[in-house]
């Protein structure tokens, strides 16, 4: 059996598979094993490399980090998707005195690299007589850089609809702004929705990036730790617990993405397919309103008996 695309390997092939699978994995292992020597060897895993972690004082600077790389990040994720949703109308307008600038202005946002925004910002400034506190040089670049790329998905998602969308709008007497925000925008989002999370996944950890400017995250109070001669200078303990930490906050992110998709794969399988449904996705009001909708109002009815 075989398409266009993809053949089906044959016994030759499958057996090709499994020896450079197997090969592939014990490479893996033996990397990481041979890291694991290494920390081994040279005395990571000694208790005085991880004595610093015994303190409390040691635990309250690293959740003061870790709140103010949330606290940049929630500003930044709100201010990009504030910022996606005004660049992708203007890149979406039917006026060109409208539509190029804008075009240029997220091209410029998207190429310059959000670092160089940040030392901009907070070097840059001060020799105009401009100075900019640290949290905020953080928030407006990743703001900046994370706001194109998002009007770029945003805008993706709303012309990756079928033509048949706005005509319908048009067709009933809305304006384009009504046939945007009712009709193409709400759709566009539900569609991008997992592209739009994993956007401010990449945002979250573009706050690593303010510990250059000395701002005061997570990654900045890891290398402070780190940097303490007192207790060995256990830069690579503290690396591994920011780094954890990192990790649980970007697999929340992915999480809320995952169901936020399986949200929208159930919401499409109940208006496909309303009354084959599986049991507690839809409720039958939700049922009733989906078959009277826009939709179904202008189909036509079975004719009621009489007598």
């Amino acid at each position: 059996m075989s398409s266009v695309l993809y053949d089906v390997p044959g016994p030759r092939a499958i057996a090709r598979n499994r020896i450079l699978g197997v090969v592939t994995v014990l490479v893996v292992l033996g990397i990481i094993g041979f890291v694991v020597w290494r920390f081994y060897d040279t005395g990571q895993f000694s208790a005085r490399k991880w004595e610093v972690f015994s303190y409390t004082r040691v635990w309250t600077l690293i959740g003061q980090g870790t709140l103010a790389t949330l606290a940049a990040f929630g500003a930044a994720a709100v201010g990009a998707v504030i910022l996606g949703f005004v660049l992708a109308i203007g890149r979406l307008s039917d006026h060109a005195w409208v539509r190029v600038p804008v075009g240029w202005v997220v091209e410029i946002l998207r190429a310059v690299p959000v670092l160089v925004f940040m030392l901009l910002l907070y070097y840059g400034l001060p020799i105009i007589g401009i100075r900019m506190p640290s949290y905020w040089a953080v928030v407006i670049a990743l703001i900046a850089y994370n706001g194109s790329v998002l009007s770029e998905v945003i805008r993706a998602g709303v012309e990756s609809l079928p033509r048949g969308q706005k005509e319908a709008g048009y067709a009933i007497g809305l304006r384009k702004s009504g046939v945007m925000a009712l009709i193409l925008l709400p759709q566009a989002i539900r569609a991008m929705m997992p592209v739009i999370v994993s956007q401010l996944v990449v945002t979250l950890k573009d706050t690593a990036l303010g510990f250059i400017i000395t701002y005061p995250e997570l990654l900045y109070m890891a290398k402070l730790l780190g940097s303490n001669a007192n207790y060995g200078s256990p830069l690579i303990q503290a690396a591994l617990v920011a780094g954890t930490i990192y990790v649980a906050m970007c697999l929340a992110l992915s999480y809320v993405a995952h169901r936020l998709q399986l949200r929208n794969k159930r919401r499409t399988a109940a208006v496909t397919d309303p009354l084959h449904h599986p049991v507690g996705d839809a409720t039958d009001t939700q049922l009733i309103g989906l078959q009277a909708g826009p939709v179904g109002r202008g189909a036509a009815r079975p004719p009621r008996r009489r007598g």
